[in-house]
């Protein structure tokens, strides 16, 4: 019972925490963020000791772990601090491999945009911290294992082989191919790397025609870019979020909502900030886009109600000369004489044929 309550009160404060980061409160967002991480890194830490959890605990860690990391990540991101975003990932979860693959690929993306060639080393670290085994990849231990064993390390048991290629197409294709510029080095790291065959075959294929094309496309351009493809996948955001907040009754309802609203990333909103008002202790918080929103109604209610007077000027003198026209056309109508009796009278003789 003390479990399962303390599973729904992680939840709904993971649920305040989005309420924060869609009310633009980004530093509280984090700090909630980060204290349920740490709630969950101590659970499985008790668990790993040998302390029962119940099975709807386990079962909703990993969605936990990973609605609460996307809240830090873009809670960090729109707080200015986009340079240590994995760093502090790292810092919690103890290890890369212990953090989600979600949250790890959106920190990279974020990071990415401003130092491409600090999250290089992030990047390598990852990749070269997993074995392929059986169609699945299992973190590496003992010796081989390039990151340490930390409290975190053992939280994720294993990945799918689409979350390891997600982040290998990243690093191959995004970073190395299209930003760095060193296609070489990329098709030498995909002919070494543990993948599958038949992505093993398609990633050498795509590198191998950027390549004969680098030349020419890096004299475009100066300064390293990220492709399409990576902000089409990874950085847009095409729905803005649902600002409303969730009841938490419905448990297996709440928890899909958060976990779809936490992967959604980069709300058109936020291109402005927020307006903060302070009075005495309250601190209210304004999204800039509700004030334009009711700005534009207000001016639009000025304008219909002043301009009033003119519109029905407008419209009564238009009603007026469509009524003068319709008159026109009546009276010209019927003011037209015609003669009964011409169809059966007949013309008058000449002259000539009188006589």
């Amino acid at each position: 019972m003390a479990i399962t309550g303390e599973q729904t009160r992680i939840w709904e404060e993971i649920d305040r925490a989005e309420s924060y980061l869609v009310c633009g409160m980004f530093d509280e967002a984090a700090s909630l963020a980060s204290s349920i991480l740490k709630r969950l890194l101590a659970n499985c830490k008790l668990s790993d000791e040998g302390c029962e959890l119940s099975e709807s605990f386990e079962d909703d860690r990993g969605d936990m772990l990973e609605s609460a990391g996307m809240v830090l990540v873009q809670s960090m991101k729109h707080s200015q601090r986009t340079s240590e975003i994995l760093k502090e990932l790292k810092l919690l979860f103890g290890s890369l491999t212990a953090m989600p693959v979600q949250v790890f690929l959106s920190g990279v993306c974020f990071e990415m945009s401003e130092s491409p060639s600090t999250v290089q080393g992030f990047l390598e670290e990852f990749l070269n911290s997993w074995k392929y085994v059986d169609d699945r990849y299992y973190p590496l231990s003992g010796a081989e294992a390039i990151v340490s064993d930390t409290e975190g390390s053992s939280l994720m048991c294993s990945i799918r082989v689409d979350e390891y290629l997600a982040v290998v197409e990243l690093y191959v294709i995004a970073l190395l191919a299209r930003t760095v510029k060193n296609t070489k080095l990329a098709i030498k790291w995909v002919e070494k790397a543990m993948l599958p065959i038949e992505k093993r075959q398609e990633l050498l294929r795509r590198l191998q025609s950027m390549d004969s094309t680098v030349t020419s496309s890096s004299k475009k351009s100066t300064s390293p870019e990220l492709s399409d493809e990576f902000n089409s996948d990874y950085l847009q955001d095409q729905k803005p979020y649902k600002g409303h907040l969730r009841d938490i009754e419905n448990n297996n309802t709440s928890k899909e909502e958060i976990l779809k609203f936490s992967r959604q990333r980069v709300p058109f909103f936020w291109w402005f900030p927020a307006i903060k008002l302070k009075l005495g202790s309250t601190q209210l918080v304004i999204p800039t886009g509700k004030m334009l929103v009711a700005s534009l109604l207000l001016l639009l209610y000025y304008l219909t109600r002043k301009k009033q007077a003119l519109v029905k000027r407008f419209l009564a003198k238009k009603a007026m000369s469509m009524k003068k026209g319709m008159l026109d056309l009546w009276q010209l109508a019927f003011s037209y004489q015609v003669n009964p009796l011409a169809a059966v009278q007949t013309l008058p003789t000449t002259a000539s044929g009188n006589r």
